[in-house]
């Protein structure tokens, strides 16, 4: 008598994490589109390639959903790195966030913010995703503090100080945000931290 063939084990995650990725990205490519208040979930199946009832049983709740995809791209939008040189870190978020702006993702984490004024879940799912950047800059300061690269300064207001000026660039200036651009922008900021400390 033979044994019979087991099943093949499952991976966690496989399939069904598969699809949860293939949503976030088709919301997030809408949202880019057309903003949160234009986007429906028949969309966001047909663009995802699944049943709406897919989109439905994993995200009963619109909302929900358009603050898990807003959550994830935040993550993947400028990235803050530590290589010890507190300026270069900088300057290279400053280029990265500038690029991400520009993005399908970076447009509907703009499209988020602006729809967060008259949204309370969308507001609480922004007022996260700055969070989270904030936390990042604060850990990458306090390196810089021990080493003596910067005073201590609250992260909430030079995150303001830095990403402004890019913010502002991207949204009426059809040039590119150089590298020589966020150049400026780190040593005038850096500057004036030192001087007033």
């Amino acid at each position: 008598m033979t044994d019979s063939p087991k099943p093949a084990a499952q991976r966690p995650g496989g399939r069904t994490a598969r699809v949860r990725a293939q949503i976030l990205d088709a919301t997030v490519r809408l949202i880019g589109r057309d903003g949160i208040t234009g986007f429906r979930y028949e969309e966001v199946a047909e663009l995802a390639g699944v049943h709406r009832m897919t989109v439905y049983r994993n995200w009963p709740d619109r909302d929900a959903l358009v603050g898990e995809a807003v959550l994830g791209l935040a993550q993947e939008t400028a990235p803050l790195r530590d290589t010890g040189d507190l300026r270069r870190d900088l300057v290279d978020f400053l280029v990265a966030l500038a690029a991400g702006l520009v993005s399908p993702t970076g447009r509907a984490l703009l499209s988020a913010v602006q729809a967060a004024r008259d949204n309370a879940d969308v507001r609480r799912t922004v007022d996260e995703v700055v969070t989270r950047r904030v936390d990042l800059l604060r850990t990458r300061l306090a390196s810089a503090t021990a080493l003596g690269e910067l005073p201590p300064v609250d992260a909430r207001f030079l995150s303001d100080l830095l990403a402004g000026p890019v913010h502002l660039h991207v949204g009426r200036d059809p040039r590119p945000f150089t590298r020589e651009a966020a150049e400026r922008v780190v040593d005038v900021v850096l500057a004036g931290v030192r001087a007033t400390a």
